[in-house]
């Protein structure tokens, strides 16, 4: 009786096996394919090849598709897929940073704001969330929140022209004169004849 559940065992686990290796082969062949209709432009069909083994509880399945529809400018669609992989995989960060391209795209920048904000929870060094969250609060005049975001990107990377230009043009908003010009002649540095940070020169002069 022991050798025969022993074999009912074995063949059980042989049979998921080969299932779970036909399938990783025919989603390998799917993808190779997507990839191939991606390069040139063909998004429906690429979609197309993803949908053909499509899995709702399949992470890669949903970015993919994601971009995809993103590709083809269809937002929404592209939101739905980004959500459930985000939903799949909670704690990456790369369905977020994707989902936040449709969003843009759309204009939905409460959303945008809200999925860099759960990235720097999982991340709180992430220099292009710190970065591009800095620059919504930036436009929207809240210039004591962009300045700590441009200065955490600046004490990773000293020399990224993008965050010390922001950060100077920050510091000019809230009237610190003196930092500004330390950093527009930094971004000067970085960047010769600059034209952004020899502006703000003369708007301190």
């Amino acid at each position: 009786m022991e050798t025969l559940k022993f074999r009912i065992f074995l063949v059980t686990v042989l049979f998921s096996s080969v299932f779970v290796n036909a399938q990783t082969a025919n989603r390998q062949s799917a993808f190779s394919k997507s990839y191939e209709f991606e390069n040139a432009s063909n998004y429906s069909s690429a979609i197309k090849e993803v949908k053909n083994v499509y899995d709702a509880d399949d992470y890669f399945c949903n970015v993919r598709l994601g971009w995809l529809y993103y590709l083809t400018k269809n937002y929404t669609e592209s939101i739905k897929y980004y959500d459930k992989a985000i939903s799949l995989k909670p704690y990456a960060v790369e369905a977020r940073f994707g989902c936040i391209k449709p969003l843009s795209a759309a204009e939905n920048w409460e959303k945008v704001k809200a999925h860099y904000l759960q990235i720097l929870k999982i991340d709180p060094q992430n220099t292009t969330a710190n970065y591009w969250l800095g620059v919504i609060y930036y436009n929207r005049k809240e210039y004591g929140s962009a300045a700590n975001l441009f200065g955490k990107v600046i004490n990773l990377y000293p020399l990224d022209y993008d965050s010390v230009i922001m950060l100077a043009w920050t510091k000019l908003n809230l009237g610190k004169m003196g930092d500004a010009k330390v950093l527009f002649n930094h971004a000067l540095t970085i960047r010769p004849n600059d034209s952004s940070a020899l502006s703000g020169l003369k708007m301190i002069k």
